[in-house]
């Protein structure tokens, strides 16, 4: 399901419970979805790992729950603001390594040894934050 299908089902979900004009928001369109929540910024590709990591947890704790009631659908709603933060983080530092391995690749087809020497390393250093195993 969408984030904004699950949006809309809260917003359904605490109209019949909870009262009010949440109906409304289920009709918003997806550009007017509920933001009023900023989440925890992911400012470098380490701290979205953090991030990551550490909420992901906490969804993962949510959800095997055997009573996912309203209050904890909004605790979910809350914690994925942070986790789009963090994904969206992740994948701006994927597009940088692809650009990395790229220039790799083609230093490597036309023997540019020192282009490839220097991609190649600003690629290992990017990718290792996200797979700290691979570290020397």
């Amino acid at each position: 399901m969408k984030l904004a299908s699950a949006v809309a089902m809260v917003a359904l979900v605490s109209s019949l419970f909870l009262g009010g004009g949440a109906l409304q928001e289920v009709q918003a369109s997806d550009d007017d979805r509920m933001s009023h929540y900023k989440g925890e910024p992911s400012p470098s590709l380490e701290v979205a790992v953090k991030n990551l990591t550490e909420f992901n947890q906490q969804l993962e704790a949510i959800l095997a729950s055997d009573d996912l009631d309203i209050h904890k659908l909004s605790e979910i709603h809350q914690l994925t603001y942070t986790l789009e933060n963090a994904l969206e983080r992740i994948e701006d530092e994927l597009d940088r390594a692809e650009d990395l391995l790229e220039e790799v690749h083609v230093g490597s087809e036309r023997a540019q040894y020192e282009q490839v020497r220097e991609a190649g390393k600003a690629y290992l250093e990017q990718i290792r934050k996200l797979l700290p195993q691979t570290q020397q």
